[in-house]
């Protein structure tokens, strides 16, 4: 029998139509509770990409529930400023909101962790241990200390390494370097003689212009030119060691999370790793035509050097060992990712490292 015959023939039932109807209305209903939050973000709206994590949350969950759990997304200073969102969400001020955990270093550096320290993982080895190596659940055990159930909610891929007034040649041109740069990353810095600066994405530029730093790292090429770094500092550093596979999670107030029915929870869940998946195939996509944009608007692309990179590498993993030595939650994570770091690189230089190597030999002979 065809959709469109059924349909007819139920319809004549008149009577036990009307019956059917009214039992499965209140089901529906009970099952697609009203539900209203609000999300702060850590990041300005004229940065759609990363902002707009958020907000691909937000409708997705809607769509899926005829508009019956709503989110409302408000962007950094709306509610609260970008740094304190987490604060709010602990607080209850707020239900959720779409941060990066490294920007919590000073509480505790185990936020950092399931985000982005130095010399961990790609974005898709970063992804691989939250999804199937435990990530997400171990991160939670240390969240659920400050009332969070956090998701991953973005990836941005390798990050750029900066943006300077000068080049950068050696570790001796670190030193004194005032330089915005999130909390772990400015520890590490902090070894080889830079000035941190933690300073939120929309305050970067001002402070930039007027010379109260001398670099400042963002995210990667598309963002960065929206915020305009390369009309005040020419040179583009690569890569970001620090940021090698950056997670944006949501993080949502525990005992809000706690409220939702079991179809909410497991929808929530979905609807983030969906939103997490589709920012960074949007970085993937907007990142190659703006590179070629920035380098026609006259930024200078520079590669860190070996000197620099291997001195930042041995300065990350003496501030590994302090962290360790004295903080257990933090431990618990790290050797995590630890154990699959390596795994995780011994396979990636297999297959993929030469597949890559080799298209990128082609596009660079003008073969692509």
């Amino acid at each position: 029998m065809d959709r469109r015959s059924f349909l007819t023939k139920a319809a004549i039932g008149g009577t036990a139509a009307a019956g059917a109807a009214a039992l499965a209305a209140p089901a529906i209903a009970q099952g697609s509770p009203k539900v209203t939050w609000r999300l702060t973000s850590s990041f300005p709206k004229s940065l759609d990409t990363i902002y707009g994590g958020a907000e691909v949350l937000s409708k997705y969950l809607s769509e899926a529930t005829d508009g019956n759990f709503q989110i409302q997304v408000f962007a950094a200073g709306e509610i609260v400023p970008g740094l304190q969102a987490a604060d709010a969400v602990t607080d209850g001020a707020v239900e959720a909101c779409h941060t990066v955990g490294y920007y919590y270093f000073g509480k505790d550096p185990t936020f950092a962790l399931a985000a982005a320290v130095p010399f961990s993982l790609s974005a898709r080895g970063i992804n691989a241990w939250h999804y199937h190596g435990g990530g997400i659940d171990l991160y939670n055990e240390f969240m659920a200390t400050h009332n969070i159930y956090a998701l991953p909610g973005g990836n941005t891929g390798v990050q750029m390494g900066g943006w300077f007034r000068k080049e950068i040649n050696t570790v001796e041109d670190l030193k004194g370097l005032k330089f915005r740069v999130g909390g772990f990353a400015g520890k590490v810095l902090e070894r080889l003689g830079v000035v941190p600066q933690q300073i939120a994405g929309g305050d970067i530029y001002p402070a930039l212009e007027k010379g109260t730093i001398d670099g400042a790292e963002w995210v990667g090429p598309y963002d960065d030119e929206k915020l305009g770094f390369f009309k005040v500092a020419p040179y583009y550093y690569y890569p970001g060691w620090w940021e090698g596979g950056p997670t944006v999670h949501f993080y949502f107030n525990k005992a809000a999370y706690e409220g939702l029915t079991p179809a909410y929870q497991s929808l929530l869940r979905t609807a983030a790793q969906a939103a997490d998946a589709d920012m960074l195939q949007k970085y993937d996509y907007k990142n190659p035509t703006a590179i070629k944009s920035l380098v026609a608007q006259g930024t200078q692309l520079r590669p860190y050097t070996k000197e620099v990179l291997e001195a930042c590498f041995e300065a990350a993993n003496a501030t590994y060992a302090e962290m360790e030595a004295t903080n257990a939650p933090f431990k618990k994570i790290w050797d995590s990712i630890k154990a699959f770091r390596s795994e995780y690189y011994t396979w990636s230089q297999v297959a993929e490292y030469n597949y890559d190597t080799f298209m990128m030999i082609q596009q660079n002979a003008g073969k692509l």
